[in-house]
């Protein structure tokens, strides 16, 4: 791979159903994770979900210098030995074992990863912690998500603080954020080789880091407001500037 090629950004795809424009089921990627990445100067490649085994996936991501996983819907809590909440919706027990084959399929190869609200919680998911399955349960709960959610394209915005020198507070040039928060579930307990590096004012963890390798997990959605805060954009700046510099790595 040429050194001054934009670097390779694979971003697991989303399943969804057929629509008005396709004649059978999608995957897809978030048009505004795309847009923050090319603004990055990275190229985001949308990877199709399916059954993959360990070997499969390594192999799939020694062609991409970074991965970028997306907000969703619900991880199934049996995979964190929990029953299912009533508030629990969109389970996919495809979607969930193809990104968390590629969470470590990542870690093994050292190749960097973004991972955004769904993503922060699969990752902790497959990292053997669990997660809070409806925040709005725990007392003195801020609002993490608008009135309609899951439907509609709206969020809300919050206060949130990241800890001095963390990896997530260097990438973003501060420590002190707004984030837009779309989303009904939280971290609970820290998977195995994790760090909080960030909370909301209620306390609910809002940002993880992987302790050996460059992975960042956080709650919000930066993209979401990366075209209006060049703080939020900083975040995938940082991940094209670690993808760009990995790929130097022999």
């Amino acid at each position: 791979m040429e050194h001054d090629a934009p670097p390779m950004i694979a971003i697991a795809g989303r399943l969804a159903a057929a629509g008005r424009v396709s004649r059978s089921a999608i995957s897809f990627a978030g048009r505004r994770y795309l847009d923050a990445i090319v603004r990055s100067g990275g190229e985001p490649i949308t990877l199709a979900p399916r059954e993959m085994r360990h070997d499969e996936a390594t192999s799939l991501l020694r062609r991409f210098d970074a991965l970028v996983l997306m907000g969703g819907s619900d991880v199934d809590p049996h995979l964190y030995g929990q029953p299912r909440h009533e508030h629990v919706y969109g389970v996919v027990p495809e979607q969930d074992h193809f990104e968390i084959t590629l969470v470590y399929a990542a870690l093994e190869l050292g190749t960097p990863v973004l991972a955004v609200c769904r993503g922060a919680q699969i990752v902790n998911v497959a990292l053997g912690g669990s997660l809070v399955q409806h925040l709005g349960e725990l007392p003195d709960v801020i609002e993490h998500a608008p009135p309609r959610f899951p439907a509609g394209q709206d969020h809300v915005l919050h206060p949130i603080t990241l800890a001095e020198g963390s990896r997530t507070a260097t990438a973003m040039q501060t420590t002190e954020i707004v984030g837009a928060s779309f989303h009904h579930q939280g971290l609970d307990r820290i998977g195995n080789g994790l760090k909080v590096v960030g909370h909301s004012p209620d306390g609910v963890i809002e940002a993880l880091e992987h302790g050996d390798r460059w992975l960042i997990a956080v709650q919000w959605h930066p993209e979401d407001t990366a075209s209006t805060d060049h703080h939020q954009q900083s975040l995938y700046d940082a991940l094209v500037e670690q993808a760009r510099a990995s790929r130097l790595v022999p």
